[in-house]
């Protein structure tokens, strides 16, 4: 492994990745949970887009939904795993620069396209508990597509290609050693000897401003949904219908809240607070991917009882 450079330089050749700092004498303890983690993630994830393709009853716009959910969870989880368990295992900790490059930008668009597709659910089970009758004029097939491609284009073009660009522009000096298992936009861009105050405001308000907005259109949906529950005479109907939102919904405030606090503590934080950070990454970034599959199966009725006679077959 290659000394840290201490020169300037334009570009480096290679980024060092710590791994969890302190903890590197039980990395290999530690790849224990976290390969479980992505081998129930792939399982699960691929499962779904399985059941979905394979059963016709299931296609409809929330198992659409669910499909892109699944998509964006493999690659999220993929972008970052494989690298951490290399680190974990066979202590190698070297990344490419356009490599490192390339990770921040699949981590950070497709945990924005997540985001976007979130709110497309929370849509979704608007309509379908607030306006069940008119669900299937509304969320036709060619709506679904447009909402999804919408979600894509915002993600990719709108929101996050500009980061990588600017990380490329920049002469960076200093020590080449990022104090996690991954690529970190707001790391990678303290170690630039440029002006870094535009990536640091664009960084923060996407942030804040797109997942503030799109954690706001998600209340907003819940809170139309709860009410229009609420209001139903029948108690069976009415639990029924809270028990296939609560769980999800636990989930999105467990994905937005660690990636807003997570943003806040890169750019104001300090050394005191590594552990903390790197902790709020893993949670941001591979629990959603384990969750879902497992959450949205199970409050699905339809699909859960196909999953369970796949595997019992």
């Amino acid at each position: 492994m290659s000394n840290s450079n201490t020169t300037d330089f334009t570009n480096p050749s290679t980024f060092i990745l710590l791994g969890i700092p302190g903890l590197e004498a039980s990395h290999v303890w530690i790849s224990i949970p976290f390969c479980t983690m992505y081998a129930i993630a792939i399982l699960g994830n691929f499962t779904v887009l399985f059941i979905v393709k394979m059963e016709p009853s299931l296609h409809g716009p929330m198992y659409y939904f669910l499909c892109m959910l699944a998509v964006t969870d493999l690659v999220l989880s993929t972008s970052i795993l494989p690298k951490m368990l290399a680190i974990f295992w066979f202590n190698s900790r070297e990344i490419d620069f356009d490599a490192c490059l390339t990770q921040l930008y699949f981590t950070g668009c497709f945990s924005v396209m997540e985001s976007g597709i979130i709110v497309t659910m929370g849509f979704d089970r608007y309509v379908a508990i607030c306006h069940p009758l008119r669900h299937s004029t509304i969320l036709t097939i060619p709506v679904v597509t447009k909402m999804g491609l919408a979600v894509m284009l915002r993600s990719r073009i709108a929101v996050i290609f500009p980061l990588p660009l600017l990380l490329k522009w920049f002469h960076y000096c200093g020590a080449n050693v990022l104090s996690h298992s991954y690529c970190v936009h707001q790391e990678v861009m303290k170690l630039a000897c440029s002006d870094i105050t535009v990536n640091n405001i664009y960084g923060l308000h996407i942030s804040l401003l797109m997942m503030g907005l799109d954690s706001l259109f998600i209340f907003l949906s819940y809170v139309m949904i709860f009410k229009t529950v609420l209001s139903v005479v029948s108690q069976t109907k009415c639990l029924r219908a809270l028990n296939t939102c609560v769980s999800p919904l636990c989930v999105v405030l467990l994905f937005y809240t660690s990636e807003m606090v997570l943003s806040v503590i890169h750019r104001f934080g300090n050394s005191s607070t590594y552990l903390l950070q790197i902790l709020l990454g893993y949670v941001y970034l591979l629990v959603p991917p384990l969750m879902n599959p497992v959450m949205y199966s199970m409050k699905s009725k339809h699909l859960r009882s196909r999953i369970i006679r796949l595997f019992v077959k």
